[in-house]
């Protein structure tokens, strides 16, 4: 079984084009496959084919070859999106690790970029145990180092910010010196979009509004990790300079930033009954929820109205922003496939609070995981946040 515990969350050669396309059409070993003569397979001649697949891919991620390696890298992630694995991971855990930190170390931008991706999919895998933050020590400086590095490809550096939140999130639950050095390198990176001492906001380069955002979108998340003491000090620091980022020239940066704004509002109310948030910030959420700039993209104006509005309803309402951040951070990461995790990961199911795995029949229909999914959203019990300041907050709260 997959080694799965509640300290922290309760949490080939073959050509590139066959590689890159490989997991798109593997089995589904809780069903009935065939063979190429249509005969059924049993359930475990179907495991098996898929874990040989599984390990020609592993292999392929030392290939001399970039585009062997990087189709391996794209097949590893549409496997672990769709399916659990955890057993077969468990065992090959710290050969996957090294490959990926070789393909982040050595590969050109696209290669670290989904390495980074599938290092996010590993750590989720594995669960909150031994095994996923073994590997995350592994991994974490050089998903750091990327993060920094402003020689380095922007879009390898929005995917290893990331996934340096999420593996943080999922692996790094009892020691706060990882947590504050990965909120720390995020940090560096969207606080260049803050206001200089005149207060004016800074034009932003091709390519930072989106690496902006990945870093912020991880840091929010990570904060839903921190004590009480260190979410005071992070309010009284980023709350403003924040809301004045809500005048950036970027659609998808001002989204990222009001939606983080709405984080803090609600974790602030948490730690703090008589926490107000401004009534200045109130009425620039309202103009952003109405925004007819005629200036700004009609696509660009519907879709801030749209999130703003919502943002605006959860501030004035006392909403749970928190339980949104989190479950996309995972659907960021696990796409498509996050819908499964949900049913049968042990992980996500222990941080969403939605009691055991579900055992459900294939013949389901697609409209009732949407109910299950919906289920997510309309839950009033959250427990993860709970669950884990509870049993970390004293030991965070000694390191930070």
């Amino acid at each position: 079984m997959c080694s799965h515990t509640t300290k922290h969350r309760c949490i080939i050669q073959r050509s590139a084009v066959d590689i890159s396309s490989l997991f798109w059409c593997l089995p589904v070993v809780s069903s009935v496959s065939t063979t190429g003569a249509g005969e059924p397979l049993d359930e475990q001649t179907a495991q098996e084919e898929t874990e040989d697949k599984l390990k020609q891919c592993i292999d392929n991620l030392m290939d001399k070859s970039a585009k062997t390696r990087l189709a391996a890298l794209e097949s590893l992630r549409g496997a672990f999106s769709s399916r659990l694995l955890c057993d077969f991971l468990t065992e090959r855990r710290l050969t996957i690790s090294d490959c990926l930190e070789r393909s982040l170390r050595k590969g050109g931008g696209e290669e670290q970029a989904a390495a980074a991706t599938v290092c996010a999919q590993l750590c989720v895998q594995l669960g909150g145990g031994d095994e996923s933050e073994e590997g995350f020590k592994i991994l974490r400086p050089v998903l750091s180092a990327i993060v920094i590095d402003g020689c380095a490809s922007v879009a390898a550096r929005q995917s290893c910010a990331s996934a340096l939140g999420m593996c943080c999130y999922v692996s790094a639950a009892e020691d706060g010196e990882d947590l504050v050095k990965s909120m720390s390198h995020l940090e560096s990176v969207f606080t260049t979009s803050y206001p200089n001492f005149e207060g004016t906001l800074p034009t932003p380069k091709a390519g930072t509004p989106g690496l902006h955002s990945a870093a912020l979108h991880a840091w929010a998340l990570l904060v839903t990790l921190c004590p009480a003491s260190r979410l005071t000090v992070l309010l009284d620091i980023h709350l403003l300079k924040l809301q004045a980022c809500l005048e950036s020239s970027d659609v998808n940066y001002r989204i990222a930033v009001g939606e983080t704004i709405a984080l803090l509002v609600e974790l602030g109310r948490d730690i703090d009954r008589e926490f107000e948030d401004s009534d200045m910030l109130c009425e620039c959420l309202k103009g952003l929820a109405t925004d007819g700039n005629k200036h700004r993209a009609k696509n660009d104006r519907r879709k801030q109205r749209s999130i703003f509005r919502e943002v605006l309803h959860y501030i004035e309402t006392i909403g749970h922003w928190m339980r949104r951040r989190v479950y996309d951070a995972f659907k960021e990461v696990l796409e498509s496939g996050v819908r499964h995790h949900l049913q049968f990961n042990p992980l996500l199911r222990d941080i969403f609070g939605l009691g055991p795995p579900l055992i459900l029949d294939s013949s389901i229909k697609a409209s009732k995981i949407s109910r299950f999914e919906k289920h997510l959203f309309n839950s009033a019990a959250f427990k993860a946040r709970t669950k884990l300041r509870n049993k970390v907050r004293d030991k965070r709260a000694d390191v930070m």
